[in-house]
């Protein structure tokens, strides 16, 4: 029996914020965020870290170095430390739960990049009741079955989370007529959906046939990060779920074109 997740309920397929719309605003930032609900985005992607002291923020990378005016590893910082940067030298670093509190209506797709946020994530989200809007991803399949594993620590709703790498390389490899059937069945147990690159280098790594694959087993498939209209395009026409993207006002106008967009269009800001 395919299980529901309210994360999901969408008429359509789904356009994401990445990291809030990066390309319109500092990546992650309160100011992304803000932009793209504004711009009528219902879905916004984000990544969490925790700092040493346990506080979960929406930053993608490990330390503080690339994207604000200070330096250091995330873990290894109180929040007090890492509350004083400022992306791209104008915006704090948020704290998911006032992400999660500022957009009440929005749906969080969450990123875990880094072992230490398991614990002090699921704790942010039984704190905030958030778990039917949200969706758990990461690129490592272990820190994924650890965050599964403590899900029934907080709650018994359906959490909704994303294959892991061996799933999905599983996946794909299926969708090519490989014999791992089990295996994606296994790997799909307590999953809805697949998140994955659009290409890998040259090569599209969404397929029709990898769609396919996934919708018999019950899986929706999301592509990130596309910020290319014609590949958005190619995407929608071979039935894909959802698109990542940090071009919101493209993806907004790609998606309206079809019809995909709930109406009315609001306004840039």
């Amino acid at each position: 029996m395919r299980r529901s997740y309210e994360f999901l309920d969408h008429p359509g397929p789904i356009p994401f914020a990445h990291r809030g719309g990066a390309g319109g605003r500092p990546e992650n930032s309160m100011a992304a965020f803000q932009r793209a609900t504004d711009l009528g985005y219902r879905y916004l992607e984000t990544d969490a870290h925790a700092t040493a002291d346990g506080v979960v923020v929406a930053f993608h990378d490990r330390t503080l170095d690339r994207v604000t005016d200070r330096t250091g590893a995330i873990a290894r910082l109180p929040w007090a430390e890492v509350a004083r940067a400022r992306i791209a030298g104008t915006e704090p670093v948020p704290r998911l739960e006032d992400v999660l509190g500022s957009f009440p209506d929005a749906r969080v797709n969450i990123d875990i990049k880094d072992a230490p946020v398991i614990g002090p994530l699921a704790r942010t989200l039984h704190r905030t009741a958030a778990w039917n809007r949200v969706c758990i991803t990461s690129f490592s399949t272990r820190r994924l079955a650890q965050m599964r594993a403590r899900l029934p620590l907080f709650t018994d709703r359906e959490v909704c989370t994303a294959l892991g790498p061996r799933g999905l390389m599983a996946l794909r490899a299926k969708s090519y007529g490989g014999p791992t059937a089990k295996l994606v069945r296994l790997a799909a147990t307590g999953v809805a959906c697949a998140q994955v690159p659009y290409g890998l280098g040259p090569l599209p790594f969404v397929t029709e046939a990898f769609i396919a694959q996934a919708h018999r087993l019950g899986l929706k498939v999301h592509a990130w990060t596309v910020n290319d209209p014609a590949a958005m395009e190619r995407l929608l026409d071979i039935g894909i779920d959802g698109i990542m993207s940090d071009d919101l006002l493209a993806l907004r106008e790609v998606m309206d074109s079809r019809g995909l967009w709930p109406r009315p269009v609001p306004q840039d800001g």
